[in-house]
């Protein structure tokens, strides 16, 4: 890469994200925040669980990201009746008799699962052991994915019945859960202008996949001082009702907390967010800034908080 320096690298990944962002606006009306999470958990090597109501351009957001990123994308549309070789591949028989393995969506940089808890846990575990190991087996041959790899995962939060919520322990492997929320009447004023006539947008290609592994890299090199991490940690301690940091509040209102992975994503985030925003290290308003998409599926509420209406965002904003 044709940087002197990581400052230097940092500051051209902070111009590079400026730049997709404004190449995904050409699109994407509105969604600022979705939009940064989604590029700070690919930056982070992370994946991300999007919740939101359907025709909130969820689908149209991953293949925008996927064009201005120049990277390889597929669309797995979960139903009940999907079977994990539907997502990884299936052995087939050839013509020359000899037994050859046929690759499946999940070879691809970027993943959309569609209404992922739509689908029975069995498929939804050969997804997330390739989210996990960023390999598949099959047929006792293991096969390792494309980098960089990416699963953006989306649930519709309305309609529950029929489906498979996705179990704690998986949904711990998404770097963030993302909640999409309506456009406001100007956003979608635009929207509509946009969608209802003969206008074509094309978006330009920002960066490339070898780009996106060299940021990923540097995003890990960035310094973090102890007093940071140390908050990140503690953060985490707070939101489990057994340890030392759990105020009484806290283990009135929460059952479980975020376990590890929570701090490991919290730093990673920072780092990334720090970047992007022109700083060479993270602080503690950085881990803050990514605290609600990263905790909020990691803790599980109690009687009381839900009997007080109390969401998991709004606990986490108590803990900060």
């Amino acid at each position: 890469m044709p940087y002197r320096s990581d400052v230097e690298a940092a500051d051209a990944l902070k111009i590079a994200y400026h730049d997709i962002r404004a190449e995904i606006g050409k699109v994407i009306v509105g969604q600022d925040e979705v939009i940064k999470f989604v590029l700070i958990s690919i930056f982070s090597n992370g994946h991300c669980l999007l919740v939101g109501v359907p025709g909130l351009a969820k689908t149209l957001l991953v293949q925008t990201v996927a064009q201005v990123l120049d990277l390889d994308f597929k669309r797995i549309q979960f139903t009940p009746d999907l079977m994990p070789s539907d997502i990884i591949g299936s052995e087939i028989l050839g013509e020359d008799r000899n037994f050859k393995f046929i690759k499946g969506p999940v070879f691809s940089n970027i993943i959309l699962a569609d209404e992922i808890n739509r689908t029975p846990p069995k498929t939804q575990a050969a997804l997330l052991e390739a989210m996990q190991e960023k390999s598949v087996t099959a047929a006792g041959v293991t096969h390792t994915l494309a980098k960089p790899f990416f699963v953006l995962a989306t649930q519709n939060p309305i309609e529950q019945e029929g489906t498979y919520p996705l179990p704690e322990a998986q949904l711990d492997r998404f770097m963030f859960n993302v909640a999409l929320d309506y456009p406001t009447f100007k956003e979608e004023l635009q929207v509509v202008k946009n969608t209802t006539s003969t206008a074509m947008v094309t978006v330009n290609k920002k960066l490339n996949a070898e780009q996106i592994i060299y940021f990923q890299q540097l995003v890990r090199n960035i310094p973090v001082s102890d007093n940071v991490l140390e908050y990140a940690v503690k953060l985490v301690g707070k939101t489990r009702p057994n340890s030392e940091f759990a105020s009484p509040q806290v283990k009135r209102l929460l059952n479980w907390g975020a376990g590890p992975r929570a701090s490991q994503f919290l730093i990673l985030g920072a780092k990334c967010h720090a970047v992007l925003n022109g700083k060479y290290s993270p602080d503690i308003e950085d881990v803050q800034a990514v605290a609600k998409p990263i905790l909020s599926h990691r803790i599980v509420r109690s009687y009381h908080a839900e009997a007080e209406g109390l969401t998991a965002n709004d606990i986490i904003a108590q803990l900060l």
